[in-house]
C-alpha cells in the first residue's frame, strides 16, 4: 500500500483502536477428528461376516443372470435362485452356434410346456472358450424374455452349473382355454 491508500483507508475507517483481551493465542495445529463411528461400523461388519455361516449360493460375482416378467412377485425369483423349484428337464447348448442354439431354446421351451414342466435348466456355459464375450450366455439372456411362457430365469446354484446355466420358470397354460 502506498501512503495515499493508507490515508484514504484511515479516513474511511475512522478512529479505531485494537481490542485488548487476556486470551492466550494458541498456535497449535488442531487435532484431526477421528471417524469413530466408521471404525465401529467396519468392525461390526467384520464381526458379522465371521459369525455367519458361509453360503456360496448367496454370493454374487457380477456374472449372474436374472430376469422376472413384470407383474410377478420378486420372491418367485428368490425361490428360483435358491433351488426351491424342481428342475424337470435340461438343455445343453455347448458346441452350438448362435442360430442352432436359438432354435434349440425355442423348441426346448415348447416341448417343456407340452410335457407340463414348470422349471427347466438351460446350460449355456460361461463362454470361457469364446473370444471376447460369452455368446451363448448373452443369447440366452436376450432370447428368454421374448418367449411368452417364460416367467423368469436366474443363474443356477453352483451345484447345477452356477453362472454357466440358468433355471427357467415357465407359466403353464390354463386348462380349458
Amino acid at each position: 500500500m502506498n501512503d495515499d491508500d493508507r490515508k484514504l483507508f484511515r479516513e474511511a475507517v475512522g478512529d479505531v483502536r485494537p481490542v485488548r483481551n487476556d486470551r492466550i493465542r494458541s498456535h497449535a495445529k488442531p487435532v484431526p477428528l477421528e471417524p469413530t463411528q466408521r471404525a465401529l461400523d467396519e468392525a461390526a461388519v467384520v464381526k458379522e461376516l465371521l459369525s455367519h455361516p458361509y453360503d456360496p449360493n448367496e454370493w454374487s460375482t457380477g456374472e449372474e443372470l436374472h430376469w422376472l416378467r413384470s407383474g410377478y412377485q420378486r420372491r418367485i425369483l428368490t425361490r428360483l435362485k435358491r433351488g426351491h423349484y424342481a428342475v424337470r428337464d435340461e438343455l445343453d447348448l455347448h458346441h452350438m452356434n448362435e442360430e442352432t442354439a436359438a432354435k434349440a431354446i425355442h423348441y426346448f421351451i415348447e416341448e417343456s410346456l407340452l410335457e407340463g414342466h414348470s422349471c427347466v435348466r438351460i446350460i449355456h456355459g460361461k463362454g470361457l472358450r469364446s473370444r471376447g464375450l460369452p455368446i451363448l450366455k448373452l443369447l440366452t439372456a436376450r432370447l428368454l424374455p421374448r418367449l411368452s411362457p417364460v416367467v423368469g430365469f436366474c443363474s443356477a446354484r453352483l451345484i447345477d452349473g452356477g453362472s454357466g446355466a440358468v433355471y427357467v420358470l415357465l407359466r403353464q397354460p390354463r386348462k380349458g382355454n
